[in-house]
């Protein structure tokens, strides 16, 4: 019951609203708007500004940021341990679009409701988040579009 109460609470209060049948928009108070379509792509930038590959690269391997190399293999052979229990992210800018790429970063659960990945751009729908990290993000508008940038620069499986 309690869940319920918290699913339909955080609808109503952060405003997800359906704009067609096959996008959904979500508002989450002091986060950018965003339009989810065909429940795996946000294909409009969080910023209108162009993402930068180069402060990507740094978002995503940072441990305190991103930190994508604890899960995912990664082109970056001058970092060590590598992760191995999510996808490779070799040749993933041949594999997913731009919007699926943000999707994946935004909120990864909207896609697989299991998946260990952390919600990136979100501030609610957390269990028991530590105090010092409610209503807050793990990165900003821009570092996603940054880290998105990143991404589609992987183009080579090697």
């Amino acid at each position: 019951m309690k869940t319920i109460f918290y699913c339909i609470a955080g609808f109503v209060a952060f405003g997800a609203t359906v704009a067609q049948s096959a996008s959904i928009i979500v508002r989450d108070p002091g986060l950018v708007p965003y339009e989810i379509v065909d429940d795996s792509s946000i294909p409009k930038s969080l910023t209108g500004v162009p993402g930068d590959p180069a402060r990507g690269k740094k978002v995503a391997i940072g441990r305190k940021k991103g930190n994508c190399l604890a899960c995912h293999a990664m082109p970056i052979p001058e970092q060590q341990f590598h992760g191995e229990t999510a996808p490779s992210l070799y040749g993933v800018g041949n594999r997913l679009s731009a919007g699926e790429l943000r999707m994946q970063l935004v909120n990864s659960k909207v896609t697989n409701d299991s998946t260990m990945m952390p919600s990136y751009y979100r501030t609610f729908g957390f269990e028991r988040p530590l105090k010092k990290f409610i209503g807050k993000t793990i990165l900003s508008a821009q570092e996603v579009e940054d880290v998105v940038a990143y991404l589609q620069t992987l183009k080579t499986d090697q």
